[in-house]
């Protein structure tokens, strides 16, 4: 399963939080348990700080190349810079850093 299958999943069957301002207030509550940020966002200093918000707070924080796919998946018409998912549902969280 890719991350957009994943957070498809999530966002069916649990919750999930969109956009970069979301994200930061639910990595900040310790809400989220993964966060997914769209590698296309310009500019970089938009969604930056969020890889070392989710290191500091030990989330996994993983990066995929659309912010339009990010969008769709996430359920929503337009894209999106970054997802938290909150509730997996029955997503399966799968973090590329973990299996290293």
């Amino acid at each position: 399963m890719d991350l957009y299958q994943m957070i498809e999943t999530a966002r069916k069957t649990g919750k999930v939080d969109k956009g970069t301002n979301e994200v930061t207030k639910a990595i900040e509550r310790g809400q989220a348990k993964m966060v997914v940020v769209a590698e296309d966002t310009a500019p970089k200093e938009i969604t930056q700080h969020l890889a070392a918000l989710c290191k500091e707070k030990g989330i996994p924080c993983e990066t995929v190349d659309s912010k339009k796919k990010l969008g769709i998946a996430a359920g929503i018409s337009i894209s999106t810079a970054s997802v938290a998912v909150i509730d997996a549902g029955k997503a399966e969280i799968q973090s590329d850093k973990k299996k290293k």
